[in-house]
């Protein structure tokens, strides 16, 4: 049996690994001074919390409303934003046509546009008056804006990026070698795309749907601009805590706590068998 190179040992390729991968020193006071500014208010938010009454504060009518209101509108704006930002995501990265560059750069305004605007981008281009909305209304009576409509509709326009973006990447790096043998096997494009892709992509799916959802959870700027602020109807958890926090501060940290779990759960309870994978894809 041939020795083994003194270069080649094992201990010695796990020690300069080690080496390799040691945290450069200059850059852990970054990193510490970054942890602490992103978990001092999340601190801060919990020392603060009302917790002897919070019982009290969120059995009120309209603080379940509203939290209930937010679960729903989010989970359909999640819907939404899935059922067309996939194949949004399949044209970004598998067409080569002139202009995508271009269409994916609108695609993911939603992203850097400040929310209010995009609330009243939606209400231009929505509202009774609206490019499409005043045909809606002349057409069929149906008026969008200050409804629960409008609310999904919404989230699903400030969200959705999260989402295409997201699918775009994964589609980007699968392994197209195994749709390219499927279609020489006779698979049709669809089929392909339904029993090849998606699994293929499901980490990086389940990923992007759980952050198309906290986004979507927690849009205040559009959903105020475009659907109003209406107990049982539009009041949205955010926009429940705005209000209280002004009048009621014990009670609109209660809900923020609400808010922060419900966020921190959706994140735990996925995050280590979907969203780390799909980083990994």
């Amino acid at each position: 049996m041939m020795a083994l190179d003194r270069g080649d040992r094992p201990g010695r390729r796990d020690r300069d690994l080690r080496i390799t991968t040691r945290t450069p020193w200059p850059m852990m006071l970054p990193a510490l001074v970054a942890v602490l500014f992103l978990l001092l208010p999340l601190a801060g938010l919990l020392v603060r919390a009302p917790w002897t009454d919070l019982p009290q504060l969120l059995s009120e009518p309209e603080a379940f409303q509203a939290l209930r209101l937010s679960l729903v509108c989010a989970t359909a704006a999640t819907g939404l934003s899935l059922f067309f930002g996939i194949p949004l995501a399949w044209i970004l990265a598998r067409s080569r046509r002139p202009g995508i560059s271009v269409l994916r750069a609108l695609v993911t305004l939603p992203l850097v546009l400040p929310p209010v605007v995009g609330g009243v981008a939606l209400l231009v281009a929505l509202g009774r008056r609206g490019l499409v909305g005043r045909y809606l209304d002349e057409w069929f009576g149906y008026s969008l804006p200050f409804t629960t409509t409008a609310v999904i509709l919404a989230e699903t326009f400030v969200a959705m990026p999260f989402l295409v973006i997201t699918v775009e990447g994964a589609l980007r790096t699968a392994n197209q070698g195994l749709e390219e043998a499927a279609a020489t096997l006779g698979s049709k494009p669809f089929a392909t795309f339904r029993r090849v892709t998606l699994p293929l992509i499901a980490p990086s799916l389940v990923a992007g749907s759980v952050l198309t959802w906290a986004r979507a959870l927690g849009e205040f700027g559009a959903t105020i601009t475009f659907a109003g602020n209406f107990p049982g109807t539009t009041q949205t958890m955010p926009l429940k805590i705005y209000l209280l926090i002004q009048n009621d501060p014990d009670a609109g940290i209660a809900l923020s706590l609400v808010m922060l779990l419900v966020s921190v759960a959706a994140l735990a309870l996925l995050r280590d068998r979907w969203l780390s994978s799909g980083a990994r894809l």
